[in-house]
C-alpha cells in the first residue's frame, strides 16, 4: 500500500451534489473542516438532514438548483468558480427504484451527464468525483469484486449506478475530464434516514424497545464501512486526479470482508445492551437483491494509500449513539 494521497483543501472552492443526504453531509463537514468553500446544490429541503440537524448547513453556501437543469448546473460551476465536483446526488433505495424506475433513471442517469456536461464546460473545474455503487456490478460468483470486473446489473438501481458509472468515465476518456469513480461498499453511520435500510432500521427499532426485523433470513452477506472511512476514500480519490494516470479509473473503497445480516443486527444489540431479539422475518433473499457482495480494495490502496481504518463495532457503537442523541428530539417534535 502507498502513503495516502492528499491535498490542500483551504479556500478550494467545492461543489457537492447530495449533500442533504447521508454520505453528503458527512462529506461537506469535512471538506468545511480542512477549510473548503462547500457550495451545496438544494434542489428539496427534506424534513430530516444531518446537514442542518449538526449545523453543517449553515457552514455552507446554499445554490439553488437541479441535476435536471443545465444551465442552473453551468451557472453554479462558473459564478462560484468551482474547482473540484463531487456529485453525490441520487435516488439510491433499491425499492423506490423498483417501484419508480423512470425518476430513478431521471436522477441517476440524466442528471449525471448533466452535471458532466456542465463540468465540462466550466474552464475552473479541475476534476470530479462520481458516487457509484457496488451494485452496479450486478451479481458475480467470482469474490470479491473487482474493478475490471463487467458491469452486469438486472435491476433499476443498479442500472441506473452502472450507466452514471460508464458515462461518466467515458468523460475522462473522449475529452480528458478529470473524472474518476467511487464504488463503495454500504455506508452507515449517524444521519441515515432512509429506514428502509439495515443499519438504521435496526436502530430506530433498538430504541423504541422493539425487536428488529429481518426482512430475509438473516444469511446475506455485505460489505460494510462506516461513514468517516467513506468521506476519507472520496477526498483520496479527489486528491488523485492531480494525477492524469488516475483519470477515467473506477475505485473499490470497502472492509474488504462481508457480514452476515444477522450479524450486523446482533452486534448493534450487543452494543445497544437492550437485551432484545431480531425477529426473523424473511426466507431467502428479497426480491431485487443479491445473496453475497464484498468488494477488493486494492487498487485504492495500492494508488491512493487508502483503507478503511474504523472496527464494525467501533463505527456501529458510534452510529447507535448519534441517533440516541437525535432521534428522540425529532420524534417529539
Amino acid at each position: 500500500m502507498s502513503e495516502l494521497v492528499t491535498r490542500s483543501w483551504r479556500g478550494t472552492p467545492v461543489l457537492v451534489t447530495g449533500a442533504d443526504g447521508f454520505i453528503g453531509s458527512w462529506l461537506a463537514e469535512r471538506l468545511l473542516d480542512e477549510g473548503a468553500e462547500v457550495i451545496v446544490l438544494k434542489r428539496d429541503r427534506p424534513a430530516y438532514s444531518r446537514l442542518r440537524i449538526d449545523g453543517v448547513e449553515e457552514r455552507c453556501t446554499i445554490a439553488a438548483g437541479d441535476l435536471s437543469d443545465h444551465a442552473a448546473l453551468l451557472r453554479v460551476l462558473n459564478e462560484y468558480g468551482v474547482e473540484m465536483v463531487f456529485h453525490l446526488a441520487a435516488q439510491a433505495i433499491v425499492a423506490v427504484a423498483n417501484r419508480s424506475p423512470l425518476s430513478t433513471f431521471e436522477t441517476n442517469v440524466r442528471g449525471t451527464y448533466n452535471l458532466l456536461e456542465a463540468a465540462r464546460l466550466a474552464p475552473t473545474v479541475e476534476g470530479v468525483v462520481v458516487a457509484s455503487s457496488d451494485k452496479a456490478y450486478g451479481e458475480h460468483t467470482d469474490l470479491p469484486y473487482r474493478e475490471d470486473a463487467k458491469l452486469q446489473p438486472r435491476f433499476p438501481y443498479d442500472t441506473s449506478k452502472a450507466a452514471a458509472d460508464l458515462i461518466s468515465r467515458s468523460y475522462a476518456e473522449t475529452y480528458g475530464l478529470p473524472v474518476a469513480v467511487t464504488r463503495l461498499a454500504n455506508v452507515y453511520g449517524g444521519g441515515d434516514f432512509n429506514f428502509s435500510r439495515l443499519v438504521p432500521d435496526t436502530v430506530r427499532k433498538i430504541l423504541a424497545g422493539e425487536r428488529p426485523v429481518i426482512r430475509s433470513d438473516g444469511t446475506p452477506e455485505r460489505d460494510f464501512i462506516f461513514a468517516a472511512d467513506a468521506v476519507e476514500a472520496y477526498l483520496a480519490v479527489a486528491a488523485g486526479l492531480q494525477d492524469t494516470a488516475n483519470h477515467g479509473l473506477a475505485f473499490n473503497a470497502g472492509a474488504g470482508r462481508p457480514w452476515p445480516v444477522l450479524e450486523i443486527v446482533t452486534t448493534l444489540l450487543e452494543v445497544s445492551g437492550s437485551g432484545l431479539e431480531p425477529d426473523i422475518q424473511g426466507v431467502g433473499i428479497p426480491d431485487g437483491e443479491i445473496d453475497r457482495q464484498y468488494l477488493d480494495s486494492t487498487l485504492i490502496g495500492d494508488r491512493l494509500g487508502w483503507s478503511a481504518s474504523w472496527d464494525l463495532r467501533d463505527g456501529l457503537t458510534e452510529t447507535l449513539a448519534w441517533y440516541q442523541r437525535v432521534l428522540p428530539a425529532l420524534e417529539r417534535a
